[in-house]
């Protein structure tokens, strides 16, 4: 999951003709008829993160050291020029043979002719959670180490000096209970809002954050059942009653309209009673308070939901060593690098063998909430290439609506926008 994807412009029928044909800068700089390996290159966003980019380069030297018929090697990127890096070579035809890529553009990626399905055996995927999977009409384009869970964080004391219960994953609140323990915590008189959801946040954290609970209600982004139109999902009556609620929730004094910057900051310093942020602030959290208590997302109707889909790896379009990408890939695909990937940057494994090995994640765990509301509530954000463009027009939509816009024209014109869009682009067909 990402917070900071960026808006990924699909390439033009010509670009994806130029992609998928021209041979990547990856593959054939070796010639291993003569005994040297060929080379492989690797892309990753996570350049200035020297925990994850350490883990990674830990595994491409041991995939390195256990065969030698290929050598990988590594070039990292900072995450906010790492997208502009990929257009750009797509463009002119020198992407790498391994990319990795946030989970919400595979589809885009896929469409635009950056990538193909990474072949590797179905077992290989045996116990991985599904949000971690880059899906598409069944195949495998991409695959992840980790995730990330949105939750509500809060007191046992604010709780109980409210008179609510302690909801919990399988008994989760209702949206009823959500807004009367609202109510209860408002009365306290002892935070400036009820709850914080993020509000002063921007970028994919809006769809990210905010789509579930329109899920919840019954809505979506889009029509998943062809992908086409938006038309009912987004402008239905379950997303007119999601799109009352939460200004509603501005409208009653129970959520500021926008948030501050930091919204665990904000939660630690006592500005509100509940948090609803990701399991990043945990640690956070739990240093500042000895009674934390984590809570699954509301029930409003369809479900408790959360979102799903973080940074993934995907095999080029245009590699011309596939053989020996995909060698690497499946090496990859170990329970010892999830292990590594959980434990270096804290979030949650991505496949159930790596959990069981890490007693934070393990049953019993203080992590294993999120653990199980990844595998249980998670949904993908719409796997269409379309999703750069909705993601943007829902985070306008979101930000009209809670600056008190009439919430039908809002969400119909953002159902317009989408099915144009859509339409322009040829219903995004593969």
């Amino acid at each position: 999951m990402s917070r900071k994807t960026g808006r990924i412009v699909a390439a033009s029928l010509a670009t994806f003709a130029v992609a998928t044909t021209a041979a990547c800068t990856a593959g054939g700089s070796g010639d291993s008829s003569d005994g040297t390996p060929s080379t492989i290159e690797l892309w990753t966003h996570a350049g200035g993160n020297d925990v994850e980019l350490g883990v990674i380069n830990g595994i491409v030297e041991d995939f390195n050291g256990s065969q030698d018929e290929y050598v990988v090697e590594v070039t990292d990127f900072p995450q906010d020029a790492y997208n502009d890096a990929v257009v750009a070579a797509a463009t002119s035809g020198s992407l790498p043979c391994i990319v990795d890529i946030d989970g919400p553009n595979v589809a885009n990626w896929a469409w635009a002719g950056y990538i193909q399905p990474l072949g590797l055996p179905d077992e290989t995927y045996d116990g991985q959670l599904e949000g971690t999977l880059g899906q598409i009409d069944g195949e495998v384009y991409a695959y992840g180490f980790f995730d990330v869970a949105l939750a509500m964080f809060s007191r046992q004391s604010t709780l109980d000096a409210a008179g609510v219960r302690v909801p919990t994953v399988d008994d989760p609140w209702t949206g009823d209970e959500f807004n009367e323990a609202l109510a209860a915590i408002d009365a306290l008189d002892q935070f400036d809002y009820a709850v914080d959801f993020g509000t002063g946040g921007g970028g994919e954290w809006i769809p990210y954050a905010y789509s579930p609970l329109l899920q919840s209600f019954g809505g979506d982004l889009i029509d998943r059942s062809s992908f086409e139109t938006a038309e009912g999902a987004l402008n239905g009556p379950e997303a007119l009653e999601w799109a009352e609620w939460f200004r509603g929730l501005v409208d009653d004094g129970y959520m500021a309209q926008t948030s501050g910057e930091d919204a665990t900051a904000d939660f630690v310093n006592g500005t509100s009673g509940i948090l609803y942020t990701g399991n990043w602030a945990d640690a956070t959290v739990r240093e500042a308070f000895d009674d934390v208590v984590v809570l699954p997302p509301p029930d409003f109707g369809n479900g408790p939901t959360i979102g799903a889909g973080s940074w993934q790896w995907g095999l080029t379009s245009g590699c011309d060593e596939v053989e020996g990408a995909q060698a690497y890939l499946e090496f990859a695909h170990d329970t010892e690098y999830f292990v590594e990937y959980a434990e270096a940057i804290s979030l949650i494994p991505a496949t159930l063998d790596a959990a069981a090995e890490i007693p934070a994640f393990a049953e019993g765990g203080e992590s294993r909430i999120y653990l199980e509301l990844a595998d249980r509530f998670a949904v993908v954000r719409p796997e269409t290439a379309a999703y750069p463009y909705i993601s943007s027009v829902f985070q306008k939509a979101t930000q009209d609506i809670l600056s008190g816009g009439d919430p039908q024209s809002i969400l119909d014109k953002a159902v317009t926008d989408i099915d144009r869009d859509i339409q322009q682009n040829g219903g995004y067909t593969f």
